[in-house]
């Protein structure tokens, strides 16, 4: 699981509409300029968690995004899922399977998994109220 910089943008996203979850709708202006998230990148972050079933949107003038789920039942590693393809969740040391120079032959696949596996323990057990609380 790579960490891309989408990836973190939507990490971002979340946890600002969470900050904010009694304030209603946020608006991606304000998302974008609390987070410094290029806008343009955050609509396409947002409908993605959006057509994921993480947030919803409201149209008009007290319009905005809010989350679906609690920030508490709600984890960094569910976020990355929803934004990233089953394809991108590969070995951490090769850009893709099929580019693998190494392919059935690579004496760091198993290193290369046990760290992605402990990266991934760490994002399925972070919530996004763990990142509010500042207890990540």
């Amino acid at each position: 699981m790579l960490i891309t910089q989408k990836n973190r943008y939507a990490i971002r996203a979340v946890f600002e509409l969470a900050k904010r979850l009694d304030q209603g709708p946020v608006k991606i202006m304000d998302i974008a300029a609390a987070q410094k998230i290029p806008v343009k990148f955050l609509e396409v972050i947002l409908n993605q968690l959006k057509r994921g079933g993480m947030v919803k949107s409201k149209r008009g003038f007290q319009g905005g995004y809010t989350l679906l789920r609690p920030p508490d039942r709600l984890t960094v590693g569910d976020i990355i899922r929803k934004i990233e393809s089953p394809e991108s969740l590969h070995c951490v040391s090769c850009i893709s399977r099929d580019d693998c120079d190494l392919k059935g032959d690579c004496a760091f696949l198993p290193m290369w998994t046990k760290a992605q596996k402990a990266m991934v323990d760490v994002f399925d057990n972070t919530t996004i109220q763990d990142l509010i609380d500042g207890k990540s």
